[in-house]
């Protein structure tokens, strides 16, 4: 089948290459300039998916992995192409936050109260006016390191962050949310949907966001994720949440994965907000707990079909492998560049090699069986494991990650630890714990 890959920053741009290793004919558009030097010699690439649009042709399959083609995507479909991803009123659960906590009251969600704001001066008047412990959270395409979590309940610590800053340039012009903070444990619950129906099963997922192990430091994109998938149409989760926006998802004549990040406590699950796209790290992972064809899954999604998904049972981690300058956005001065880096492995089984997910990464031109760091973000690599218990698929993922050779490689080395010491038993006391 002919696959056209439509990705802006390489969320899932992966797939694209495990989809060419299940034969599919597949081009890859990566929207962002200075990413387009990844995945060489791994997937064929394009540099205007527009003009490849009669070459995948309507018996083909056009996948976008990010928000932001909404429209693109719906005029796509009524023209007959089959496509997976969102759809406008997909995209706005995720780019309009306060919007998507409307829809969430309207269909019967816990909800707490949230507030967008297009400047920052805006936003330290409101905390000065209505104190609360508020959650600032990046909105749109701001980066994450500019969350944070308010612990005064007169708001001052969220307060002198804002001050902080309005006077930085780089920060001071992006789109801020205030949520109002919610004590309890951070879950997600995600799922296909085809315009019509689900598809496949529910997928529960727990992210690291915090740099450093024990939950500590600058928020990041994502460190790791512990993930498990369930047949159970009753979960706690997905009824109290996910389950409740089907009408609103076949209305948005929705195709692809959406997932609702929550926290939840004895009282119930609080979303927090929607992901209408894959996630990353964990599209990673359902790489591995899903054992059925990427490429049947997502064409079968795309045009509006059930489709009956094999999946392994247990529990899974995925941890990012990166380098500096991660977890920032621009290099840091007197750090060298680690574009061009090889990548070895040291005694690394083929069988271990599947396990292994590439982002910024290539195939060098003149020996195609060395691989290097061709991006300067520091997003290099996942690895993943699973296994019938948590303790086992971290044992699985973290013995992958020592045989891999890269000087400074930065990692986590606790993903999953506190959902075997704490979580796990909260969540069940709770009943979200299947």
């Amino acid at each position: 089948m002919k696959i056209l890959f439509i990705t802006t920053d390489l969320i899932a741009g992966n797939l694209a290459h495990i989809m060419t290793q299940e034969g599919h004919d597949v081009k890859l558009y990566i929207h962002e300039k200075q990413q387009r030097r990844n995945f060489d010699y791994l997937v064929k690439k394009t540099k205007n998916w527009k003009k490849e649009i009669d070459w995948v042709g309507k018996d083909g399959l056009i996948v976008f992995d990010d928000v932001g083609y909404g429209k693109i995507q719906e005029n796509l479909r009524k023209k007959g192409y089959t496509v997976f991803g969102s759809s406008f009123l997909g995209d706005r659960l995720e780019l309009d936050r306060e919007h998507a906590q409307d829809i969430f009251k309207k269909h019967g969600f816990k909800t707490k109260e949230t507030k967008d704001f297009n400047n920052i001066i805006d936003a330290i008047e409101f905390v000065q006016k209505y104190p609360k412990r508020w959650v600032v959270k990046q909105n749109g395409s701001a980066s994450k390191t500019i969350n944070y979590v308010g612990h005064f309940k007169d708001g001052r610590d969220v307060i002198s962050l804002l001050k902080n800053y309005a006077i930085d340039k780089k920060i001071n012009k992006e789109r801020i949310t205030l949520q109002e903070r919610v004590d309890g444990i951070e879950i997600a619950v995600a799922r296909a949907f085809n315009g019509t129906d689900w598809v496949g099963p529910i997928k529960l997922n727990i992210e690291h966001k915090k740099f450093f192990p024990g939950n500590i430091g600058p928020t990041t994109s994502e460190m790791g994720t512990l993930s498990w998938f369930t047949e159970n149409e009753n979960n706690k989760l997905f009824k109290e949440t996910l389950g409740k926006l089907k009408s609103y998802l076949q209305k948005a004549n929705f195709r692809g994965e959406i997932d609702i990040n929550c926290i939840v406590n004895e009282k119930g699950a609080f979303p927090l907000e929607s992901t209408s796209r894959f996630g990353s790290p964990i599209v990673h992972l359902h790489s591995e707990i899903q054992t059925s064809p990427w490429g049947e899954f997502l064409y079968a999604v795309a045009k509006g079909i059930q489709y009956d998904l094999k999946w392994k049972k247990g529990f899974g981690v995925v941890i990012l492998v990166a380098v500096p300058p991660f977890p920032y956005a621009k290099k840091i001065q007197d750090m060298s560049d680690f574009f061009g880096l090889n990548i070895f492995f040291d005694k690394i089984t083929p069988e271990e090699l599947n396990h292994i997910h590439f982002e910024e990464v290539s195939r060098d031109v003149d020996n195609r069986e060395q691989l290097y760091i061709s991006d300067t973000r520091g997003y290099v690599l996942y690895v993943t494991g699973v296994g019938k218990n948590t303790e086992e698929s971290m044992e699985k993922t973290y013995g992958i990650i020592e045989k891999i050779i890269i000087p400074k490689k930065i990692y986590r080395n606790d993903i999953g630890l506190k959902f075997i010491t704490e979580d796990s038993k909260k969540l069940k006391e709770w009943g979200y714990l299947d």
